[in-house]
């Protein structure tokens, strides 16, 4: 689903170094673990917003022992493998 920002009910986040960060989409797994992906268009992957987000959300990921899934996803792919969208959320999900 979309995460819609600052919902105090119903929205994800996690903290930053200032504020809070709400990713793009939050997705419960049939197999029971949450993805959750922030989508960047490759202009922006070299500030300090996204590096801070990446680090925040790959940090999670770490430490939710396996059941937690962060992707920062991007169009280009940020690797420049080619690889579009619905294959880098195919490839975090395995």
């Amino acid at each position: 689903v979309r995460n819609i920002e600052r919902q105090e009910k119903f929205s994800f986040w996690l903290p930053t170094s200032t504020d809070y960060f709400y990713p793009d989409f939050v997705a419960e797994l049939t197999d029971g673990r949450v993805l959750v992906v922030e989508y960047k268009g490759a202009f922006l992957l070299g500030n300090d917003d996204t590096r801070e987000k990446a680090q925040i959300g790959h940090q999670w990921e770490r430490s939710s022992g396996g059941r937690c899934l962060f992707l920062l996803a991007t169009s280009p792919d940020a690797d420049l493998a080619g690889r579009g969208l619905e294959q880098q959320i195919e490839e975090k999900i395995r």
